[in-house]
């Protein structure tokens, strides 16, 4: 029986751990915990989003900008995060519209597709 999502990993190019920590951290003000000690050698970092961890490991030869796939952040207060990541020179991409949500999406400085997302 699963019983509940423990943590989902994204990546970021080799090397960009300190660029990945400024826009995870100081622009989106989530929170960094430690990693175990096995894995720091791996690279990347570890972040705790609520319950659920994000970890954000590195690799090489993928073009990002290429996939679906995402993170969707639930947020209080959507047109905050709008606001923010348009002072950061952040693209907004609208997302398809679905019930009792309010929502976009947007590229992390790496790539990855994010979204935000907040019910109405």
């Amino acid at each position: 029986m699963i019983i509940g999502l423990h943590h989902i990993q994204i990546t970021i190019p080799k090397g960009a751990e300190e660029q990945g920590k400024d826009f995870y951290c100081r622009v989106l003000g989530l929170k960094e915990i430690e990693k175990p000690d096995s894995l720091k050698g791996r690279g990347g970092f570890w972040l705790q989003v609520g319950a659920q961890e994000v970890h954000v490991g590195t690799e090489e030869g993928f073009d990002r900008f290429t996939t679906k796939a995402h993170l969707a952040y639930q947020v209080e207060d959507v047109s905050h995060w709008r606001k923010v990541l348009k002072e950061k020179n952040i693209k907004i991409l609208d997302s398809v519209p679905i019930p009792n949500y309010e929502r976009f999406e947007f590229r992390d400085p790496f790539g990855n597709r994010v979204e935000m997302i907040q019910g109405i």
